[in-house]
């Protein structure tokens, strides 16, 4: 039977879904995925809200649910008195958004705690600031998800949805995620016009979502760099894919990624989105 309950999960921190936590997009009755093939099945929604209701209760991969949730369980100590989420992250943003962001997955402690990915972590510290910057947030930070914050033409996803230890999700975890992020992409395809992808991750994640919602993309697969763009033709006219460092600690503080490059970047990608 596809739709299974809510099952109990070893730890007792993830936040139930229709609770009351702000931007909780699954009711109690929420259909969860247990496995691949669940996921391929109901990721198959015409309705973005359904999309990402159902992602926010996914429990396809037993290593990743575990993970998420003993870090929501034992929490870092500087988040201490603070509630964690626990649960996959939908994406969100604008619902008709020209410029889509992918990155890699949930921070351990960042979007894994907030339920938003990028807020409440220091990458996230970075891009918001440029998004702001530039015109596509209305805030130059994000600390929790009822914080006010708001995208504008744009929306942000993760190619995978838990948050994986190490930052290292496994190919058969990247590959059970998939189907959500590619219907996504193929729900946003009229409006999306620019895919930003946060390293070579998102870059890889976002072209494989995008031949499966039915662009052409080339092969050999191009490949990643700051500031590469590729064009695609698609079911719904182009998409441009453009490539960006992500805003990691490693990049930020080596300053192989500057402010000025991202904001630089954004200002690009709205540009070619057309928003001048």
């Amino acid at each position: 039977m596809l739709e299974h309950p809510v099952t109990r999960q070893p730890f007792p921190s993830p936040v139930p879904p229709g609770t009351g936590w702000p931007d909780d997009p699954a009711a109690p009755d929420t259909p969860v995925a247990h496995s691949a093939a669940d996921v391929r099945r109901l990721a198959g929604t015409d309705s973005l809200d359904d999309l990402d209701a159902r992602v926010s209760v996914c429990a396809a991969c037993p290593r990743l649910v575990t993970w998420r949730e003993e870090v929501a369980a034992t929490k870092r100590a500087s988040f201490a008195d603070q509630p964690y989420w626990g649960r996959p992250i939908a994406g969100w943003g604008a619902p008709d958004p020209a410029i889509l962001i992918i990155g890699l997955a949930p921070a351990a402690n960042g979007g894994n705690r907030t339920g938003r990915i990028f807020t409440g972590d220091s990458s996230g510290d970075w891009l918001f600031a440029a998004l702001h910057a530039t015109g596509l947030a209305v805030q130059e930070t994000s600390v929790h998800a009822g914080d006010g914050q708001r995208l504008v033409h744009a929306r942000m996803v993760a190619t995978v949805r838990c948050a994986p230890p190490q930052n290292k999700p496994t190919p058969e975890e990247r590959d059970t995620c998939a189907p959500w992020i590619a219907h996504e992409v193929a729900l946003l395809a009229p409006s999306a016009r620019v895919v930003v992808c946060l390293g070579s991750f998102g870059w890889a994640g976002a072209l494989r979502a995008l031949g499966e919602a039915g662009y052409v993309v080339p092969r050999p697969r191009p490949k990643f760099g700051h500031g590469v763009e590729v064009s695609l033709t698609g079911p719904s006219g182009s998409v441009t894919v453009l490539g960006c460092y992500h805003p990691s600690q490693h990049n930020t503080f080596t300053g192989r990624l500057t402010h000025q490059m991202l904001e630089d970047l954004f200002l690009r990608a709205r540009e070619i989105a057309g928003l001048g």
